[in-house]
């Protein structure tokens, strides 16, 4: 994990804690900013805890754990994943975790589990309604335990190992933001949860 001094926070706090025994950033944000969705749909946003690093293509690898927080609204789900190629201008690629739709029986559900996203330009409900099923997918997944992740990234393409399974979760073949950007990683999260973050590590190949 790299010293806290390193992180610019994008509408979140983060400080070090220990969570499940393990020494780990926690990054939080307000409920005041929770969505809501009788006044608006709800959307992927830009709340993280970022590196302005200067990353292209290569390997993001850390482990997760997401944590309903008190109060959390009925459509949280324990939004918690990894942003990368984050530029100035605010645009980024993003694979995040919904855990608890990988518990329920509903199969619609179940196959909303993990989520690729390009902001701001392709949130989720835009690529759900465009390319139905195919930047998301089922996996095995729960709230309050680690979960390892590993984005392989080059050019255009982007893919999602978990728990250090040797095939992909998820494979993105076609970046919506093109196989040149470059920018910034980042430790995102959404409405309702608690997010911990340990073990990260972030290789380039340029």
């Amino acid at each position: 994990m790299m010293r806290m001094e390193d992180y610019r926070l994008r509408g979140v706090t983060a400080a070090q804690a220990t969570y499940l025994g393990s020494e780990a950033l926690e990054v939080r944000m307000s409920p005041a900013d929770w969505q809501d969705p009788a006044r608006e749909a709800l959307s992927d946003r830009d709340f993280m805890a970022w590196l302005p690093v200067d990353f292209h293509d290569g390997t993001i690898e850390a482990e997760v754990a997401s944590v309903l927080a008190p109060g959390a609204p009925d459509y949280a789900r324990g939004f918690i994943g990894l942003a990368f190629r984050i530029t100035p201008d605010g645009r980024f690629e993003s694979i995040y975790l919904r855990p608890v739709n990988s518990l329920v029986d509903d199969p619609v559900r179940r196959n909303r589990s993990v989520q690729y996203v390009a902001y701001p330009d392709f949130r989720f409900d835009r690529l759900r309604e465009e390319a139905p099923g195919r930047y998301e997918t089922h996996a095995d997944l729960a709230l309050e335990r680690w979960i390892a992740m590993r984005i392989l990234v080059k050019g255009a393409r982007a893919e999602l190992y978990l728990d250090g399974a040797p095939e992909p979760t998820l494979v993105v073949p076609d970046l919506k933001h093109g196989a040149d950007l470059r920018g910034g990683v980042g430790l995102w999260l959404e409405s309702g949860t608690i997010a911990y973050f340990r073990n990260l590590r972030i290789d380039t190949r340029d």
